[in-house]
């Protein structure tokens, strides 16, 4: 299992983004070809002080072809080219190897 990792800093209208996260950008990757499972976590706190990051979502793939096959599709692609125009001051995108102890 692959997890492909999307971590946005805090947006300075929160309102405006989550309204395009959960109306246009969520629904796009839902639609992503080989996507075993969706997590979003909109980050409440901190152990110290406020956290820089506002949302985390972790897209789940069978492997690591699968996941790249996945972005190389048509809906991988839409769901990049939107996800450039709302957040690519915002995001930082990373993916490895899901280990269960």
């Amino acid at each position: 299992m692959v997890k492909f990792i999307a971590l946005y800093r805090k947006p300075q209208n929160v309102k405006e983004f989550d309204e395009h996260y959960d109306s246009i950008h969520t629904p796009l990757v839902l639609k992503m070809p080989g996507l075993r499972k969706l997590e979003i976590t909109r980050i409440s706190g901190a152990p110290i002080g406020d956290s820089k990051y506002y949302l985390h979502a972790e897209m789940y793939f069978d492997s690591i072809d699968a996941m790249n096959a996945s972005n190389a599709s048509p809906e991988g692609r839409a769901t990049a080219k939107d996800l450039m125009s709302f957040a690519s001051d915002l995001v930082t995108l990373f993916y490895g190897e899901v280990e269960e102890k």
